[in-house]
């Protein structure tokens, strides 16, 4: 297998007004590619998003991002997708968490926004391909194929999130910073370097369209309050709650119960239900998964064919641990090779073989360790 070819495109670099999307959008010219800056306004009022330089959808992040593109000397716009992200990205985080699901907006932005709306619109316009800051490598093989590898760096991998795109779509993405095993100290020295002033500006980290963080605010505020029981495994009644929404599977801090267990021990979210509003605590052991079900895969290349042995990582910033996976009426059954906790319903799961990107799919039902052995 050989890196993706670097003749001369027509390239659309995304720019988020953050410092790996410059320095990323400065490396597509210097490879000698015809680029243009776009910035996504990704909300209808953008100053009720964060400030202060921790996200990528402030008036702020616009105008950085246009100072990069000035530095840089290419042509920079600004393209308003804030409906298509509100229906795409932000309603289907509310609808999941109402749901007692845990998804991923990242990883459903880089699908619906990013991948989609933004690489089509490109593609209408002329453009060969869109380039992004992501840690992530594509390769082509001597067929000719695209396949998505995991970034030389792996402390800075962002495969994880960028598992939904299919080949199609490979094909036309571009990750100048995939093959770089520099650190981000290094990073941000050479956009020093470069003259581009967002060098030193912090990372983003939480969620974009959560101004303050407060995910559960953010949720309450959309959903409104719904108080409920919050019971042990024997359904004993602990504590209350003011909505099922609040809580992830594995969480331990907030749960205000107020006394602890029989055993002195730390009790964790099991499950939620939101038919009844209930959330149900327990141990840590408690939340072994051997196995899980997850639907809707999208495959980086052909999907597989038959019972496979691959790595599984469960989260974006997760280890890799071995599973078997196979494809049953349309589903993705998964087994570990040995227990694992923290997973839930909604967060995405993404096999690797190797360094490559297999696919990613969204995981539906978990098989706990405890119902096995019962």
């Amino acid at each position: 297998m050989t890196e993706t070819p670097q003749r001369p495109l027509r390239v659309l670099a995304a720019m988020s007004g953050g410092v790996d999307s410059a320095v990323a959008a400065a490396r597509a010219v210097e490879a000698g590619h015809d680029v243009t800056g776009v910035h996504l306004a990704l909300s209808a009022n953008p100053q009720s998003f964060r400030t202060g330089a921790r996200g990528c959808c402030t008036i702020e992040d616009s105008r950085d991002a246009r100072r990069a593109a000035d530095v840089i000397g290419i042509p920079f716009y600004v393209w308003d997708l804030a409906e298509r992200f509100r229906e795409d990205v932000v309603e289907d985080f509310i609808a999941e968490y109402e749901a007692g699901r845990t998804p991923n907006p990242c990883l459903r932005c880089n699908e619906k926004i990013k991948f989609a709306a933004l690489l089509d619109k490109a593609l209408a316009l002329g453009f060969d391909a869109v380039c992004t800051g992501h840690y992530a490598t594509v390769v082509v093989t001597e067929d000719g194929r695209r396949e998505l590898h995991r970034a030389s760096d792996a402390a800075k991998d962002q495969s994880y999130v960028l598992g939904v795109l299919d080949e199609r779509q490979l094909a036309h993405a571009v990750f100048p910073l995939g093959d770089t095993l520099t650190t981000k100290d290094e990073i941000r020295a050479e956009a020093e370097r470069r003259g581009l002033a967002v060098a030193h500006k912090p990372d983003s980290h939480d969620i974009c369209f959560i101004a303050d963080g407060d995910t559960q605010g953010f949720l309450a505020s959309r959903l409104g309050t719904a108080e409920g029981d919050i019971v042990d495994e024997s359904g004993t009644r602990l504590g209350s709650h003011g909505g099922a929404y609040g809580f992830t599977i594995g969480q331990r801090k907030g749960l205000r119960i107020g006394h602890p267990a029989p055993d002195g021990k730390p009790r964790y979210v099991l499950d939620i239900s939101p038919v009844n509003n209930t959330v149900t605590v327990g141990p840590a052991e408690a939340l072994d998964v051997m196995g899980l079900t997850a639907i809707k895969p999208r495959w980086c290349g052909a999907e597989p064919q038959g019972p496979g042995t691959y790595t599984a990582q469960l989260r974006a910033h997760g280890g890799e641990t071995p599973v078997t996976a196979v494809m049953v009426d349309g589903e993705l059954q998964v087994t570990f090779a040995e227990a694992v906790r923290g997973v839930a319903p909604g967060q995405a799961i993404v096999l690797y073989d190797g360094t490559r990107v297999v696919g990613s799919a969204t995981i539906s039902a978990t098989q706990r360790a405890a119902a096995s052995m019962a």
